[in-house]
């Protein structure tokens, strides 16, 4: 017995007249040599179920277009955010920060035994810890270490302060002002303790 597709096969019996093509009869519902040119038909790829339809998966979805709309040329051009000048971007920072704790004892004695000079707070940030001195005679601006602020407010614009001047390590090129003292607060702006009371002047 031979199997051909998945149907058994049997050879006629002996005795029967049957041509060389048509020597085999099929058990199935139908055989395959009983008309003319059903072998061809039944063996052509053509007729077989591809196996892309027998497969259980669904067939993919054609894409949706967008539900919403966008304007042309608005997601294009980026948002500038209108920031204003901040007073200490004028000035530069030393790096690293000379700090009362860092400095010297020796560095120390000199300052102590330095001049007082007068001059304005220019600007302070309590966050950053700094900011700047303009003297009052004139010449660029000196920088201002939060360490360095004596007194129980913190310096705000315009605040008149005195203090003496620090050389700033390692190259000794630059000055800071150290042992700052507020001496007139300036009007009409809100002045801060280091405790966290505000009080208006």
């Amino acid at each position: 017995m031979l199997l051909l597709e998945g149907w058994p096969v049997t050879p006629l019996q002996p005795g029967r007249t049957e041509s060389p093509e048509r020597g085999w009869a099929y058990r199935g519902p139908v055989s395959i040599f009983g008309e003319t040119g059903a072998l061809a038909q039944l063996l052509s790829p053509s007729s077989r179920t591809p196996r892309s339809a027998m497969s259980s998966e669904p067939p993919p979805q054609p894409l949706q277009p967008p539900t919403h709309q966008t304007s042309v040329g608005l997601l294009d051009t980026p948002r500038t955010r209108d920031r204003s000048p901040s007073p200490l971007r004028g000035n530069v920072v030393p790096s690293p920060l000379p700090t009362r704790r860092t400095r010297t004892f020796s560095a120390t004695v000199r300052a102590s035994q330095g001049p007082v000079y007068k001059g304005v707070c220019k600007c302070f940030c309590r966050s950053k810890g700094h900011g700047f001195i303009t003297p009052a005679d004139g010449g660029p601006d000196i920088f201002l270490h939060i360490s360095d602020v004596e007194g129980e407010y913190v310096p705000v614009e315009g605040d008149e302060v005195t203090y003496k001047m620090c050389s700033i390590p390692p190259k000794n090129e630059k000055l800071q002002a150290v042992e700052v003292v507020i001496t007139h607060l300036a009007p009409g702006t809100k002045h801060e303790t280091w405790s966290g009371h505000v009080i208006s002047n």
